[in-house]
C-alpha cells in the first residue's frame, strides 16, 4: 500500500472518528480536551484500520465462497479514487446532517469495490457484492463493539454514542 493511500485511509478514519466522537464530546462539557483529542486520534486509527481491512476481508470471504483456489491472482486493494469518498464521512456522520447520506456513502464505496473483486476472483457480481457487504457489516459491527467498550470503560453512557 502506498504512503498516499495510508495517509488517505488515516484521514478517512479521522473524518469518521470526528463525526462520531465530536457530538459525544460536545454533550459532555466537563471532559478535558486532551482526553477528547486522545479519543479522536485513537478512533482515527481504529476507523482507518477498519477501512484498510475492508477489501482484504471481502477478498478472504470471496476465497471462501469460491470452490477453486485463487493462487495466481493478486488481492483486491484500495485506490485513491475508491478512498476519496470516505473523506466525506465526517460531514455525513453528524446525526443531524444525515445518517442516511452516511449509509449511502458507504454503499457507494462498497459498490466501487464490487467490480474489481468480481473481476479478480471470477465470482459473479452479486456474489462479490455479498462478500463486500458481509465484510463491511462485519467490520462495522466490530467497530461498534469497540466504541461501546470504550464508552463503557470511559464512563460515557452508551446511548450517547452516535449510531
Amino acid at each position: 500500500m502506498s504512503p498516499v493511500l495510508v495517509v488517505m485511509l488515516l484521514l478517512a478514519g479521522l473524518s469518521e472518528a470526528a463525526g462520531r466522537i465530536l457530538p459525544m464530546v460536545a454533550r459532555r462539557p466537563g471532559q478535558s480536551r486532551s482526553h477528547a483529542v486522545l479519543l479522536l486520534l485513537s478512533g482515527a486509527v481504529v476507523e482507518g484500520t477498519a477501512f484498510a481491512l475492508w477489501p482484504l476481508t471481502a477478498w478472504t470471504l470471496a476465497e471462501l465462497v469460491r470452490s477453486a483456489p485463487m493462487s495466481d491472482v493478486t488481492t483486491l486493494a484500495w485506490t485513491p479514487g475508491l478512498v476519496a469518498p470516505l473523506l466525506l464521512a465526517a460531514v455525513l456522520a453528524f446525526p443531524l446532517l444525515g445518517p442516511l447520506l452516511h449509509l449511502l456513502l458507504f454503499v457507494k464505496v462498497g459498490l466501487g469495490l464490487v467490480a474489481p473483486l468480481a473481476a479478480a476472483t471470477g465470482l459473479g457480481w452479486w456474489a462479490a457484492a455479498g462478500c463486500v457487504a458481509v465484510a463491511g457489516a462485519g467490520l462495522g459491527t466490530a467497530i461498534e463493539a469497540v466504541r461501546r467498550l470504550v464508552a463503557a470503560t470511559g464512563g460515557v453512557p452508551v446511548r450517547g454514542l452516535v449510531m
